[in-house]
């Protein structure tokens, strides 16, 4: 670690893997839900289950990216991080504004209350005060990290990094307009929803992702940086007016259907993009880097956000085609991998490599997290396809046939089983994440007969060691 306010990242990242592993603890129990509908039917209700899970989700997320930020910003900038203090502040903030949304949630308090309850929009459900809370939490980070920035070093990465950051803290200024014209609000909704996580958001991953391959594969900066100016450009032309495959039956004008369909076609590029520059990277640098489980998330969530969201998101994005398939499980089987891919392993991925740093320590349960990896991913690869099977059959016995919407989720049954399946494989592979990142200990390899033998009879070697 070279810089001491490096330090502020694991207290993010602290709060990040706590989150997370709430997260996905109450999508197990949503996914048991979908197989015995009356579980928790009356002390939880599915819907306020459902708030949790995606908003907790969020929330970790964005920790970790603002985790990423205080560790890779003053190495890039070459300076200390311009104030401990207020990054610490905003912290606070963020969890007292996570703990008041719990509150008011569960409990369902303040119902119809303008400024403390819940105001019922998805996604965007917490109250103005939370609200509130988030804007100048996300006030005082952007003051913090550019003041450190204007003051050092400016690379590519810092500079995708904050006009991803301050691109997402703008947009989320929409989340406080409320119209009354349903049509007008879900148009100006997806600006937060849509814009985060195929515009601002991709940046950011992008910029953490570049990080990461210049420090895990030893390739010149140069390189690096041109693959990154690429990727940006082709996620902005293809993500913004990609938003219009939001608006196809929302009642907003007909061109928003072919606009919609053309661009958020394209939106598959900057994935594919990301995908090749993660293993041509890998390829040209050849570093036998010590941290093979972060390589390994790295390359993971390239790969993955590209079927996730890019394959999968091009397979219904389509106006003729959404026309049936439109908020189906065809549409939480591309919402789970792709988010899974994009933001979740990349987060997962600078979270492996600066934990060890942070923490003065070698590389430790690799195995571990590397078997994490697979065990979450599997599992998550698995649900996708099972929500896509079921979404395919649901589209045909509900939208083609015009069967009654009860009735053909009797008839998907077997696939929620197996969706609960894979769910219980996600939760045992984060708990085995959770446990490789936080718990220190070292791995002992027993040496192999040939070291065993250059040990033997070449002492120097050891010494060199």
């Amino acid at each position: 670690m070279k810089y001491q306010t490096q330090k502020i990242a694991l207290a993010y990242f602290s709060v990040a893997m706590a989150l997370f592993a709430v997260q996905v603890s109450i999508g197990l129990i949503m996914g048991w839900v979908y197989v015995a509908p009356n579980f928790l039917s009356e002390i939880m209700p599915f819907n306020i289950l459902r708030m949790l899970h995606t908003n907790s989700l969020i929330v970790w997320l964005l920790l970790g990216f603002f985790g990423a930020a205080y560790f890779l910003i003053p190495e890039e900038s070459e300076r200390e991080i311009y104030s401990p203090k207020l990054a610490y502040l905003q912290l606070a903030i963020l969890v007292l504004g996570t703990a008041g949304v719990v509150v008011t949630y569960s409990f369902n308090l303040f119902e119809g209350n303008f400024l403390l309850g819940k105001e019922g929009r998805e996604f965007l459900e917490q109250p103005k005060w939370v609200k509130v809370g988030i804007v100048v939490a996300a006030l005082i980070f952007l003051y913090n990290v550019t003041m450190t920035v204007l003051a050092g070093k400016k690379t590519a990465i810092t500079n995708i990094l904050l006009l991803g950051l301050w691109g997402l803290a703008l947009l989320f200024l929409f989340a406080f307009y409320n119209p009354g014209n349903l049509a007008l609000d879900k148009q100006y909704w997806w600006f937060v929803v849509h814009l985060w996580v195929e515009g601002v958001w991709e940046l950011i991953m992008a910029a953490i992702l570049a990080y990461l391959m210049l420090k895990l594969t030893g390739v010149d900066r140069e390189i690096v940086e041109k693959w990154l100016y690429v990727i940006v450009a082709s996620a902005l032309f293809s993500g913004i007016l990609g938003t219009g495959h939001h608006y196809f039956w929302i009642g907003l004008p007909g061109y928003w259907q072919w606009i919609g369909s053309i661009f958020s076609s394209l939106e598959i590029v900057p994935f594919f993009a990301m995908m090749s520059f993660a293993f041509i990277m890998v390829w040209k640098g050849r570093r036998d880097h010590p941290n093979k489980a972060a390589l390994l998330w790295s390359l993971g969530c390239a790969v993955l956000a590209f079927f996730g969201a890019g394959v999968w998101g091009f397979l219904h994005t389509l106006h003729g085609v959404n026309y049936y398939t439109h908020g189906t499980q065809i549409t939480a089987a591309h919402g789970h991998l792709a988010f899974y891919g994009a933001y979740v392993c990349v987060n997962l991925a600078i979270i492996t490599y600066a934990m060890p740093i942070l923490r003065k320590r070698d590389p430790f349960n690799q195995v571990l997290n590397m078997a994490s990896f697979w065990l979450m991913s599997s599992g998550m690869v698995f649900m996708t396809v099972t929500l896509t099977f079921a979404g395919a059959l649901q589209t045909h016995l509900q939208r083609v046939n015009g069967e009654a919407y009860m009735d053909v989720q009797d008839q998907l049954w077997l696939f929620y089983a197996m969706r609960f399946g894979s769910g219980v494989a996600v939760v045992l592979g984060a708990i085995l994440f959770i446990y490789s990142v936080m718990v220190p200990r070292r791995e002992f390899v027993t040496p192999g007969p040939l070291e065993r033998d250059r040990i033997e009879h070449d002492p120097d070697h050891v010494a060199a060691k």
